[in-house]
């Protein structure tokens, strides 16, 4: 995963990722005792939602201060610092359920990824997820690459962003027959008075990394003036979400 986190600073300015994830949790059909694991699982602000119905959850996250919050808050349930593309489940498991996480991992790495995921899924298992799909946050991209250029600087895009129509196959190659799919806007709006900016120092940093700080700061101001128009409204900054949303089910053989 292409980022460091802001443990607390995530915890504390951006709980609408967690709480958007919540619906994506409906699309689960497993029993209550099966397996269920969250990956990506942060903080642990989605942990809770599969314990809560009754599942066996192990959590999985490359953040050590994230699993240091949700050991915090669930201290009886098991985390596993891992990688997405390498972790390794003592059983295979019923449910593989993640939430924002996968646009994270590049995109020279996505089969290595479902390839992981579906070899640690029971045949007929399911995975769950929702992520960054096809355009999201692309004004803020955009004025980006723009501001960026214009100080002698080049832009560089880290996210995975695919539609429906690059990633389904990928699935199925892999042996995950593809139920559900749907690829959504979701313009989110943001908690904080200078949502944008904190925005961009949250989620995009690797654009940022080597240039001066003072640097930084002259850019994020530049974005924030040229963008307020667009995505400030009614006293609030939104940013222009694009979500892909999955149900997958490994082949029974």
């Amino acid at each position: 995963m292409n980022i460091d986190w802001n443990a607390k600073g995530y915890q504390k300015d951006f709980a609408f990722v967690p709480k958007y994830g919540e619906a994506v949790l409906d699309l689960i059909d497993a029993a209550p005792g099966a397996l269920a694991v969250d990956l990506g699982c942060g903080n642990g602000g989605l942990t809770g939602k599969l314990i809560e119905r009754g599942y066996r959850v192990v959590g999985v996250d490359a953040s050590a201060p994230m699993l240091a919050l949700a050991k915090e808050r669930y201290p009886d349930t098991t985390f596993l610092q891992a990688d997405a593309c390498t972790f390794q489940l003592p059983e295979q498991a019923d449910v593989i359920f993640s939430n924002a996480v996968l646009h994270w991992i590049d995109a020279a790495k996505q089969n290595e990824l479902i390839a992981n995921i579906a070899s640690q899924l029971k045949p007929g298992g399911q995975l769950v997820c929702e992520f960054g799909g096809k355009g999201c946050a692309e004004t803020v991209h955009a004025a980006l690459e723009k501001i960026f250029a214009a100080h002698g600087l080049t832009y560089r895009r880290t996210f995975y962003f695919p539609t429906v129509g690059e990633y389904a196959p990928m699935l199925e190659r892999h042996g995950l027959q593809v139920r559900a799919a749907l690829l959504f806007d979701r313009p989110t709006p943001q908690q904080t008075e200078d949502g944008l900016a904190d925005w961009i120092r949250m989620f995009d940093k690797a654009p940022f990394a080597g240039v001066p700080e003072e640097l930084q700061e002259t850019i994020i101001r530049e974005a924030v003036e040229t963008l307020r128009p667009v995505l400030y409204h009614d006293g609030c900054w939104y940013v222009d979400y694009v979500r892909i949303r999955i149900k997958a089910v490994k082949e029974e053989k």
